[in-house]
């Protein structure tokens, strides 16, 4: 009884650890997979800044536009050019 009690201790030992590799192994898997996620979320925050702040000048061109617009409609005179 002595005998089978060391050998299910000793599988229940070898068991335990075989989970605990297994454990740390996906834990680093995730850690790696949580990293690369991070570096394609930085690339697309920089890409949208990059597509925003050409967007922006755009902007800033059409602004330009209508105010030379609103100034040439705004005639106090009361006669169009």
């Amino acid at each position: 009884m002595r005998s089978v009690a060391v050998i299910l201790g000793g599988l229940l030992f070898v068991g335990g650890a075989v989970l605990v590799v297994v454990a740390d192994q996906q834990r680093a898997d995730a850690l790696d997979e949580a990293k690369s996620a991070l570096i394609r979320a930085e690339e697309q925050s920089e890409a949208t800044r990059a597509a925003n702040y050409t967007l922006a000048e755009r902007l800033t061109s059409l602004r330009d536009q209508i105010a030379a617009q609103e100034t040439e409609l705004s005639d106090q005179t009361g006669f169009l050019p």
